[in-house]
């Protein structure tokens, strides 16, 4: 796993996307958020891609991109993103190979049942490709705009 901490590199990544690979250096001179999550079409999941996808424009004005993450498929991706008329790009990741490389894969604990899962995680990248802020075990309600703040202040 690389070094993945504040004022690191962001480690370098391929993903599948609707339109083609969606790869690190496509965002090269500009600001990514990039935003790991569990699943496509599940409650906490849908709710974060939705706050994203409503600031949108203010992420963009703030000079940000943002890519959500996970391991479903660019075809379940298309679908959520249709079914919700998400504003943001959704990355596929079906072997994990970059969920793991941010340190994003885990154990985690539900009703006593332990089993490996994405654990929803945030990364800020600035201009530079260094890492500026992660944020780790989010809570969705209001993380987006506080992404955002912090966006605003690159």
């Amino acid at each position: 796993m690389a070094d993945v901490t504040e004022g690191a590199q962001a480690p370098d990544f391929e993903l599948s996307g609707p339109g083609g690979p969606i790869r690190l250096a496509d965002f090269k001179g500009k600001a990514l958020v990039l935003y790991f999550y569990p699943k496509d079409n599940t409650t906490g999941c849908t709710k974060e891609a939705q706050e994203f996808s409503a600031l949108a424009a203010e992420f963009a004005t703030a000079g940000a991109t943002v890519v959500g993450v996970s391991k479903d498929s660019v075809a379940s991706h298309e679908k959520f993103k249709t079914r919700y008329d998400l504003a943001v790009p959704l990355g596929s990741d079906p072997q994990g190979a970059v969920i793991e490389r941010y340190g994003s894969w885990g154990e985690k604990t539900l009703y006593g049942r332990k089993y490996m899962g994405i654990d929803r995680s945030t990364f800020l990248i600035d201009k530079a490709g260094k890492i500026r802020r992660i944020w780790r075990k989010v809570k969705v309600a209001g993380h987006a705009a506080e992404v955002l703040k912090a966006a605003q202040a690159l």
